[in-house]
C-alpha cells in the first residue's frame, strides 16, 4: 500500500534532491575539518600534550645554521624560537624553496610525530637578509643611477 505521493515524480526529486545536499555538505564539512590546521609556537607545541599528535599544524621559526641536511628534494633541519628547537623533516611534494637557507623564516605545515620530530609536507621561507633590518649607521643601499635629487628651486 503505497500512497500517490510516494510514487510520483516530484516526490522522487525532492527525495533525490535532499540526498544530494546532504552528501555535499557532509563532504564539504569533514574537507575542511581535514585541511584546517592550526598555528602554534614551539613552546605551544609541546604544551599541547597529546592533542598535538591528532592535529595538522603550522610552527614557524628561524632555521637554525649548519642544521639543514637536503636528501633530494626533501629536507631535515632544525626550527629555533626563543632557545627552544624543534627538528622538522620535510617530505613535500616540491623541493624546498631558493629562501631557504640558514637563519632564514620558515613556517612548516604538517604534523608532530610521536618520535618529537615535526613531519612537514609544505614549507614556506623568507630570505632572511632580505627582511633583515637595516643596521644603524649602515651605509644606505645605492641609488638608481636615474634618480637625481632635486635641488631646491630658486625664490623669485
Amino acid at each position: 500500500m503505497t500512497s500517490a505521493v510516494t510514487k510520483s515524480p516530484a516526490f522522487k526529486f525532492i527525495i533525490a534532491g535532499v540526498l544530494i545536499v546532504g552528501a555535499i555538505s557532509w563532504l564539504a564539512i569533514s574537507g575542511q575539518r581535514d585541511t584546517k590546521s592550526y598555528y602554534v609556537t614551539i613552546a605551544e607545541l609541546n604544551a599541547l600534550g597529546s592533542k598535538a599528535y591528532t592535529r595538522n599544524l603550522r610552527v614557524a621559526g628561524n632555521v637554525k645554521p649548519g642544521t639543514i641536511e637536503r636528501n633530494g628534494p626533501n629536507a631535515d633541519f632544525t626550527l629555533i624560537e626563543q632557545g627552544r628547537t624543534l627538528h622538522v623533516d620535510y617530505v613535500g611534494s616540491e623541493p624546498p624553496p631558493d629562501t631557504f637557507k640558514d637563519d632564514a623564516q620558515a613556517l612548516a605545515i604538517g604534523t608532530f610525530g610521536r618520535d618529537g620530530t615535526f613531519h612537514a609536507t609544505q614549507l614556506q621561507a623568507k630570505c632572511a637578509s632580505k627582511y633583515a633590518p637595516a643596521k644603524p649607521g649602515a651605509a644606505p643601499l645605492a641609488t638608481p643611477r636615474h634618480f637625481r635629487p632635486r635641488s631646491p628651486k630658486p625664490k623669485a
